[in-house]
Parts: structure tokens; C-alpha cells; sequence
């Protein structure tokens, strides 16, 4: 199975769990990959899937985040797909393993918690980020990668004082999950 395929079947099956926003979100996706066969990878100038994961500690109760080098912001760990990565679920582990220098990261079981369009600078337009969460083995030691200005555990209240909406967001979703509530 392709990366594309492995796409269009995850959030396909997204749908189940999914809320009203998300629905119309995932519907936007499968609608750009369907007139973009091109729309997983970077090249797609209207736009491309990226992958993402929130690096969590839940026995702390904290996230870790990324000062973006180019954006200057605190974010999740994500990126692009790179034509080696078989699944959408691969790709964001990659990124929140090269990002976070943290071996051993797992991905929350279930699939992805929250899906995020977010507008980019030219040549693209958009980021259409399918959004984890990757857990933290005990006693994780991160370390920074070239991508990032910085990396720092943040509690999960602590969040929304460093982060967009999108993060905060991405948070409440994974901590809806880790209580067993998507």
C-alpha cells in the first residue's frame, strides 16, 4: 500500500470518531488528495498532508514542544512526508523522534486525535497536519535538533500561555484520549 492509500484509508475511517468540524476537516483532506495526487508531498503547491505528534509524559502531566526554528513558535513535533515513510502514522513518529532526540516514543493507540489546516508561506499554501500523540518512555531525555531554536517540557495547564490555539487544541484532544475519551 502506498503513503497515499494509507491516507485516504486513515481518514476514512477517521470519520467514525470524529465531531462535526472534523468531519468537514477530514472531508477537505480526502478532497484534496482526490484532485491532488501529488497532495502528500511538499511539491504540491496548493497545499500537502504533513504529519505530526505531541510528545507526551503523561506520568508528569506535561508535553514537550519545539521552538520552531522558521516560525518562532512552540509547537508539536511534525513535519513532511518523505517518500520512505509507509504510513501517515510513521511519518509523525519519525518527526517526533528526530525532533525530540527521544528513542522509544510510541504512538497513542487509535490513530490520530485531532486533524489541523494551517496556512504556510509560498510556494505552498497549506499544511493539511494529521495530528498523534507519541508517548515518552520513563525517564526520557530529549535532545535538540537542528529544527529547533529550543525544546521544553510544558505542563499540560501550561500550555495555552506558550501556544496557538492549534496546540491547545491538540492538548485537550490528547488528554481526552489518555482518559479514554476521544
Amino acid at each position: 500500500m502506498s503513503l497515499y492509500d494509507d491516507a485516504v484509508l486513515l481518514l476514512k475511517r477517521y470519520e467514525n470518531r470524529a465531531d462535526a468540524d472534523q468531519k468537514q476537516l477530514r472531508q477537505t483532506y480526502l478532497d484534496h488528495l482526490a484532485q491532488h495526487p501529488d497532495g502528500m508531498w511538499k511539491a504540491c503547491g496548493a497545499g500537502h498532508l504533513t504529519a505530526s505528534a505531541l510528545v507526551v509524559d503523561p506520568e508528569r502531566g506535561r508535553v514537550l514542544l519545539t521552538l520552531h526554528r522558521k516560525l518562532q513558535m512552540w509547537l508539536q513535533m511534525g513535519g513532511h512526508c518523505e517518500p520512505e515513510d509507509a504510513t501517515l502514522a510513521a511519518a509523525a513518529l519519525r518527526e517526533a523522534t528526530e525532533e525530540s532526540g527521544i528513542s522509544g516514543l510510541t504512538l497513542l493507540a487509535g490513530g490520530p486525535v485531532v486533524l489541523d489546516r494551517h496556512p504556510i508561506p509560498a510556494p505552498c499554501h497549506w499544511h493539511l497536519d494529521v495530528q498523534y500523540a507519541a508517548l515518552a518512555p520513563s525517564g526520557a531525555t530529549e535532545m535538540i535538533s537542528d529544527e529547533s531554536l529550543d525544546l521544553r517540557w510544558f505542563a499540560y495547564d501550561e500550555v495555552a500561555e506558550v501556544a496557538d490555539t492549534s496546540v491547545v487544541r491538540l492538548v485537550a484532544r490528547t488528554r481526552a484520549a489518555l482518559e479514554g475519551g476521544r
